[in-house]
């Protein structure tokens, strides 16, 4: 292909293709005119972003995936719409962002601990059945699909035989290093896809198909065979390169049945990651990888937890050879394969159909979003993000701090850039709260049994987010025994009766006066318009045991505007803190402002401004109250 040609006039190219290929002459194996294509979907499983050599790996060898790459189109900047397995499968399978199927980390879920400052909420345990998979939305079109491997998406009742699917092939995901399945089961699932390409052809050659390989490579915990390691002893982490090697040999193996069978003129093939790659060490195996230029992997909402390899490549391979740096998400497979299977796409639609990422501005003003109200295995913190155009805003559940990043200019999210930004922090907050509450995004709670000292250990020690890579995997253990350690500590804390964690929300205060209020909008979710000194809010709660507690505030306050001096107060304690300017009222940074000693029984803790200094005293979305005695 000429790839001097334009991003527009090259897709231009692969939808002729994809309609030839539903519309053209009988091909080899007997397809009638009009028959659209058949469509092999390969999913990896923690398969980073830098971990083939098509993107730049020199220590890994993946000649199978790297030739997929040069005959298909490769999707740069594409994310997953979760960074971890089973919420991520929820957009891979069935084109619905996981926030709205309320299934929102991987099955069955981490335990709650005492290293948790919030509690999760209660999420779906399998896939709703009121949400259609690929499978059941191609079977009105014909098609007969397939599923090998990894599923994820719950057990009986939900699985991909429940599901539209026709067959199912599991197996066992660790059959062990020298296996002949293979040691992670790569190559039993070549042989399942194989052969189901194989009978296809055979049995029905008139029939379109879906397959779907879920494999369960190069999840943790690593196996290879002992010569296909000491083969890679020269990679950073020579078990994984010898995982992702086997990885390679069983894409290669199924992409080479469709030649065998006559079916490649007619077959989409798209290869894709379920997350980013694993950055830190888990289950008793080293880091496996590394994302840069990306900041941290699996289990953070950073670039390098969402972004994933995506290769597609059309029937034929016409058009092959593209590269696309436009924004896409994994999400997005689902529509575009509805397209071409004639069929109706998901609606309302969180994905876009993978055509629309051409053109000289394509992508500049679509959001992605992400809601992970959960802790990870990994080290990930409850968050939630936005990207729109280069800019990414990322939200801390804990304590509301807002990030903002640059991510073509700053790949690796080192500078924030919200007290720069503070009106875009300000829009792009709005958008993502405006974004959940559309969805029904599900909240958290704070959690009694919060023990400060469990989640130090876990986040404050060290920030694995930001974990340089060392020459080898094998270095970086020792300096992350104990983080390791704490994070796998399942310990669930004091008793709730100590009330470890508190979080005042501002729609839940009572207020008094004539002009402050509760302010609903998404981009305000604030006690706003207190342009009166006299105004006050308060809130009511009940404490089984007194307490000493640090007390953080959410403020935001315009340019020009800060200085006013306002009291916390029970009655039986109180402190004063003065409003500091945020730029713009509506970014919110978190503040620790003293101490509070709170006494058992009911609590009234009161705000009061004790000087107003300009037109508004401050916005005010919450107060937190961290038990530290």
């Amino acid at each position: 292909m000429n790839r001097s040609l334009t991003g527009w006039q090259a897709w231009a190219i692969v939808l002729v293709s994809l309609v030839w290929a539903a519309t053209g002459p009988v091909n080899a194996v007997g397809a009638e005119p009009g028959r659209p294509p058949n469509i092999v979907l390969l999913i990896a499983d923690d398969l980073g972003i830098n971990d083939l050599g098509c993107h730049g790996r020199a220590d890994h060898a993946t000649p199978a995936i790297d030739r997929l790459a040069a005959t298909g189109t490769r999707y740069t900047a594409a994310m997953a719409a979760a960074s971890v397995c089973s919420p991520s499968r929820v957009a891979l399978l069935t084109g619905v962002h996981p926030a709205r199927a309320n299934l929102t980390t991987f099955l069955p879920g981490r335990s709650d601990r005492a290293s948790h400052k919030l509690l999760p909420p209660r999420i779906e345990q399998a896939l709703p059945a009121a949400i259609p998979t690929l499978a059941e939305r191609l079977a009105p079109a014909g098609y007969r699909s397939h599923f090998v491997g990894k599923w994820h998406l719950g057990g009986a009742g939900a699985l991909p035989t429940d599901r539209g699917f026709a067959t199912a092939a599991s197996g066992r995901a660790n059959p062990g290093p020298e296996s002949p399945e293979g040691a992670k089961g790569e190559q039993r699932q070549a042989t399942d896809g194989v052969r189901i390409i194989g009978e296809q052809a055979r049995e029905r050659p008139d029939e379109p198909f879906l397959l779907v390989v879920g494999f369960d490579a190069p999840h943790v915990p690593l196996a290879a065979p002992a010569a296909a390691i000491a083969r890679n002893a020269g990679a950073f982490h020579p078990k994984y390169a010898a995982v992702v090697s086997a990885l390679d040999d069983a894409v290669g193996r199924i992409v080479a049945a469709l030649d065998v069978a006559g079916l490649a003129d007619t077959t989409l093939v798209a290869f894709t990651s379920d997350n980013g790659g694993l950055h830190v060490p888990e289950i008793g195996d080293p880091p496996p990888t590394f994302n840069a230029p990306f900041r941290a992997g699996k289990g953070f909402l950073s670039d390098g937890g969402v972004r994933v390899p995506l290769i597609v490549r059309s029937p034929g391979g016409v058009g092959g050879g593209r590269v696309v740096t436009t924004p896409v998400s994994t999400g997005d497979l689902v529509p575009t394969i509805c397209r071409l299977a004639r069929v109706a796409a998901p609606s309302p639609a969180d994905f876009r159909d993978l055509a629309d990422a051409d053109g000289p501005s394509a992508g500049d003003d679509r959001p992605f979003f992400w809601h992970q109200p959960h802790n990870t295995n990994q080290g990930g913190r409850p968050s939630g993000a936005i990207r729109l155009g280069p800019w990414k805003l990322v939200e801390d559940f804990e304590d509301g701090r807002l990030e903002l990043f640059n991510t073509v200019d700053d790949p690796g999210e080192t500078t924030d850039r919200s007290a720069a930004e503070p009106g875009r922090v300000a829009d792009l907050r709005g958008r993502l709260e405006a974004w959940r509450r559309d969805v029904g995004a599900k909240g958290m709670t704070a959690n009694p049994r919060f023990d400060p000292l469990a989640w130090r250990a876990c986040h404050a020690e060290i920030d694995v987010s930001r974990l340089p890579a060392a020459a080898t995997a094998a270095e970086m253990v020792p300096g992350l025994a104990e983080w390791r350690a704490a994070m796998d500590n399942d310990a669930a804390g004091p008793p709730a009766t100590r009330n470890g964690f508190i979080r005042l929300w501002a729609k839940d205060a009572t207020v008094s006066g004539e002009k402050l209020c509760y302010e609903p909008q998404p981009e305000k979710d604030t006690l706003g318009y207190w342009v009166n000194a006299a105004d006050r809010a308060w809130w009511d709660f009940r404490l089984d045991e007194p307490g000493r507690y640090r007390v953080t505030v959410l403020q935001g306050c315009g340019a020009g505007q800060g200085g006013s001096t306002v009291e916390l107060n029970t009655g039986s304690s109180g402190l004063e803190f003065t409003v500091e300017e945020t730029g713009h009222f509506q970014r919110f940074v978190p503040r620790a402002v003293g101490t509070l000693d709170l006494p058992a029984g009911n609590v009234r803790l009161v705000v009061t401004p004790l000087e107003k200094k300009a037109a508004a005293v401050m916005d005010l979305r919450s107060v937190t109250l961290e038990r530290i005695d």
